[in-house]
């Protein structure tokens, strides 16, 4: 796993990198346009982590402690208890 978000980190800066340099070689004010407009819109957007309400937030620690305390079942055990309702 930690691989994987390294190479994955590593990809990111690579594109990243590619952006910048195609960002400055550009000359087409439409695009450059359309880029800043992105980027007000990311600026703008939330985070889903902060659109979570009260019980949504202590339901998921609640999950994190009961992980943490070995309280947890495999997915074959899940399916099989679920089975009728799927």
């Amino acid at each position: 796993m930690i691989n994987f978000v390294k190479n994955n980190n590593m990809n990111i800066q690579t594109e990243k990198l590619g952006l910048i340099e195609w960002i400055s070689k550009l000359n087409d004010i439409s695009i450059i346009e359309k880029l800043k407009s992105i980027k007000e819109d990311y600026s703008k957007s939330k985070d889903w982590w902060d659109t979570l309400n009260k019980e949504e937030l202590e339901s998921i620690e609640r999950g994190l402690k009961d992980l943490e305390d070995g309280k947890i079942h495999s997915h074959e055990t899940a399916r099989k208890v679920y089975e009728k309702y799927l």
